[in-house]
């Protein structure tokens, strides 16, 4: 068989995995040739990848949700919500940073737990018990910024979560850009390629299929120099943000959670089947409690993001966030049937919906195409998860 025969092979069998990726290279491709190469300048990846941070974090928490068919609207304004808690936490009683960020997170898991409480001790919808804490979470917002409407935040520390940068290497001048981005760059893709080898040698000490080796191979490469240009471009500003570190840590312990431990293949076993997952021994409540408690954290980190990122809680904070979230994982390959999704396809799914906003905000597209272009996006994204399913894909 030819190297493009293979090549069609395996694009055909893992249309779910690589349509994203493709889509994601395809719109910054077009929006690169559109605005003169600006989208893709060291400026507006690092501001992409900022904006990108609080919603990210959002739709890696909400594709658990989604994989164990339930849906949380709450999202939104619960983020905007402990934004808020955090910035009264500082501003008015006075505690630091180091203090306010577990009291923030773990007010977060408390959140998700009662959602879950709902859920399982009562047997509420997800749908109308997150509709309830949008409500809810909504009218704590306005409360907690009654006074001041806008709570400014003069905290440099926390500031810098959201808009700060990781340290270069002293004496490094002579390397152009940001050496300790550029650096990182390059262990990554050692890391990923030693891990890819490792992988696909386990696969075959066991007997399950592989890519054929000239695919393999352009896979390490494509990928290589994908990781290998967001540094260089990222090197050339001012290296890579506190919010990419985050973001690339959650999706980290997340992607391991869910793809090498029994917890994962518990949470999957529930989306694929709940009736039989329970027979089998798994505790769907207990699993129902574990992803809501998740979200809550997850949902509380993206509101520090958030706030961190304006340095400032203001009475809007949160709006539509959730469908944003929900958006992300759709378009990242997440099954509306529950059971199929993966986060790191929601982190793409979340760049895909950032990109097509940043592209159209530097051409000077009115808002109002828009979200006409991303409610497309995300119907293309749902007809063709209908359609792989249907084929069996």
């Amino acid at each position: 068989m030819s190297f493009f025969q293979d090549l069609q092979k395996v694009l055909r069998q893992n249309v779910r995995e690589y349509g994203m990726y493709i889509a994601l290279f395809v719109i910054m491709a077009i929006f690169t040739v559109l605005t003169n190469g600006l989208f893709l300048s060291p400026r507006n990846i690092s501001n992409l990848i900022n904006q990108t941070g609080y919603v990210a974090v959002l739709a890696v928490g909400m594709t658990l949700v989604i994989v164990i068919r339930h849906i949380d609207l709450s999202v939104g304004f619960l983020a905007g919500f402990l934004g808020a808690i955090a910035a009264i936490l500082m501003v008015q009683v006075g505690l630091p940073t180091i203090a306010v960020l577990p009291i923030v997170l773990v007010l977060g898991i408390i959140a998700g737990l009662i959602t879950a409480f709902l859920i399982v001790y009562f047997g509420i919808p997800a749908f109308v018990a997150t509709l309830a804490g949008w409500l809810i979470y909504r009218g704590l917002l306005l409360q907690a910024t009654m006074a001041t409407g806008t709570i400014i935040i003069p905290n440099a520390d926390f500031n810098a979560i959201g808009n700060g940068f990781i340290p270069d290497i002293p004496g490094m001048d002579f390397i152009p850009g940001h050496a300790l981005t550029l650096v990182l760059g390059i262990i990554a893709i050692i890391f990923f390629i030693l891990g890819q080898m490792k992988d696909r040698k386990r696969k075959m000490a066991y007997g399950f299929d592989v890519l054929p080796g000239p695919i393999f191979a352009l896979k390490l490469v494509f990928i290589s120099g994908i990781v290998g240009l967001v540094a260089w471009v990222m090197a050339g500003y001012n290296g890579i943000s506190w919010t990419a570190v985050i973001v690339l840590l959650v999706v980290g312990v997340y992607h391991f959670v869910t793809t090498r431990t029994v917890l994962g293949r518990h949470i999957y076993a529930v989306g694929g089947n709940p009736e039989a997952a329970d027979l089998s021994g798994v505790s769907v409540k207990k699993i129902t409690y574990v992803v809501f408690a998740s979200m809550g954290f997850l949902t509380a980190l993206s509101g520090i993001l958030f706030t961190s990122r304006l340095q400032s809680a203001t009475t809007t904070a949160g709006t539509l966030f959730e469908l944003d979230a929900i958006a992300a994982a759709y378009v990242g390959g997440v099954s509306a049937a529950g059971g199929v999704g993966s986060v790191i396809g929601s982190l793409i799914g979340a760049l895909v919906m950032a990109s097509l906003t940043n592209g159209m905000n530097l051409m000077g597209v009115d808002i109002s195409v828009q979200y006409i272009a991303r409610g497309l996006v995300l119907a293309a994204a749902v007809i063709f998860d209908a359609a792989t399913r249907r084929r069996g894909g």
